[in-house]
């Protein structure tokens, strides 16, 4: 049993680990969440599970169909153009912010880029998605901002729905490693403005294979 406990911030403790269980695929989008089985293996009581759906709908993680139950939330393509309209000003934020960021802020880039690369060539192309949004938490914190981290680490966390439905995490991902690459060399040499630019095609480009691969699915 993966006892979590029931003391105070238990249904926290809950929700971040079904949040782990979700970025992992491990419930996918459309997944029916069971009181009666989470809480059984996770040892906690069906307020403390309720609390922790509730925290997890707030993060647009999940959804509660009347008379059905909860619901891993499955996006649809309004969803996705409201996404990367927002991440497209939190992340250009702290593109505008990286002339004054401090040296330390660029540690996270390279890390997260450092860590796409080596993760294509073992060919875990998940473990490549989740570099590429640690990249782009990464950019956003360029910022200094906290509240502009925590909105931006919601977004992309609900983001990460969409890339479950993909059905090629490479076909998803690979085009846009080099991409990383070249957006951080940019800000790290000082042009800011060609990043900018950079970040804005790369937004729409990816805005856009998502679309299209949701439409030919539904097709």
């Amino acid at each position: 049993m993966e006892t979590v406990g029931t003391a105070g911030g238990a249904a926290q403790r809950v929700a971040e680990v079904l949040r782990e269980r979700i970025a992992r695929g491990i419930l996918p989008p459309g997944t029916r969440l069971s009181e009666e089985s989470l809480g059984a293996g996770l040892g906690v009581s069906r307020n403390t599970l309720r609390e922790a759906f509730r925290l997890l709908a707030d993060g647009r993680l999940v959804v509660h169909e009347l008379n059905r139950g909860v619901f891993v939330r499955v996006l649809g393509p309004g969803d996705v153009i409201d996404i990367y309209t927002v991440r497209r000003a939190l992340e250009t934020a702290g593109v505008r912010a990286a002339p004054d960021a401090p040296p330390e802020r660029f540690g996270a880039l390279r890390q997260a880029v450092a860590a796409g690369a080596k993760a294509a060539q073992s060919g875990d192309w998940s473990m490549v998605g989740t570099a590429d949004l640690h990249f782009h938490q990464a950019l956003g914190g360029l910022a200094g901002s906290p509240r502009l981290d925590e909105y931006l680490s919601r977004l992309l966390a609900e983001l990460r729905l969409a890339f479950l439905a993909m059905p090629s995490p490479r076909d998803l991902h690979e085009p846009f490693l080099h991409r990383n690459q070249a957006i951080a060399a940019l800000l790290e040499s000082g042009a800011s403005d060609r990043a900018e630019a950079e970040l804005e095609r790369y937004l729409s480009d990816a805005q856009r294979m998502i679309l299209d691969i949701m439409m030919k699915a539904d097709a």
